[in-house]
């Protein structure tokens, strides 16, 4: 039981290094926000070019 617990501890540990090394490339160079002016205009006309009519 003790081998499945360390092996468990080192997917988890592994998933959250990956997935923060992922995250943090991401947002140096692309971002992972929108700015807050696109936030309060909407981000289906900022970003996907919908209007409302």
């Amino acid at each position: 039981m003790l081998t499945q617990l360390l092996g468990a501890g080192t997917t988890a540990i592994y998933g959250f290094v990956a997935s923060f090394v992922i995250l943090t490339i991401i947002d140096k160079t692309m971002g992972l926000r929108v700015s807050e002016e696109q936030e309060r205009e909407g981000l289906d006309i900022t970003l996907h070019g919908e209007s409302i009519e």
